[in-house]
């Protein structure tokens, strides 16, 4: 029998994958950037479907074996897809997309999970003229995780409006150091 690992998620893909199930990409709390399998999750009615949508929020069972993950449980927590305005999906994509760029394996840190979750609060909670800031604050956090970006952040793992309205009134310093932190990863 395998082992199962509860956890909570936030999807950032899914692609087909054979006829009724998908390949994931999954950032956990507990193991880091994850892929993996959900079988039957593009049946019509599916039940995991909606807990396994892109940027779903989730509490996850996830199983191991010889051939990589495999969700046997979920339970949504959050639809980020539904709560979020357009523009701020695109701004949670492009975060997620710089998650992607570099982290290449699995590696366990919930910085990066807590980051993005806070990332997508500030996003429902703040108006939108706050929200480049929150976006810019999101990047520069995620690069200070992975030991790209040694600079002081404003209220560490928090996105509060005083610390959005810090990083408007430097934005372009701001933008040097992220700028600084992707040159740096050699991506």
């Amino acid at each position: 029998m395998r082992h199962k690992y509860p956890t909570e998620a936030i999807v950032f893909s899914r692609a087909p994958l054979a006829e009724e199930s998908a390949l994931l990409t999954l950032l956990t709390r507990d193991l880091g950037l994850v892929r993996a399998r959900a079988q039957g999750v593009r049946r019509p009615g599916a039940k995991l479907a909606s807990s396994l949508a892109t940027f779903a929020e989730s509490d996850l069972v996830l199983v191991a074996g010889k051939e990589g993950w495999r969700v046997s449980g979920a339970l949504l927590r959050e639809s980020w897809f539904r709560k979020l305005p357009r523009a701020a999906r695109t701004r949670a994509a492009r975060i997620a997309s710089l998650v992607l760029r570099l982290v290449h394996g699995e590696a366990p840190d919930a910085t990066l999970f807590e980051t993005f979750k806070a990332f997508l609060e500030a996003l429902s909670e703040f108006p939108e003229s706050l929200h480049d800031s929150a976006e810019c604050l999101a990047a520069l956090r995620v690069l200070s995780a992975l030991g790209l970006d040694a600079g002081d952040i404003p209220d560490d793992g928090l996105f509060t409006p005083e610390s959005l309205s810090a990083v408007s009134d430097n934005r372009s310093t701001y933008i040097v150091r992220v700028n600084r932190g992707i040159a740096a990863s050699g991506l």
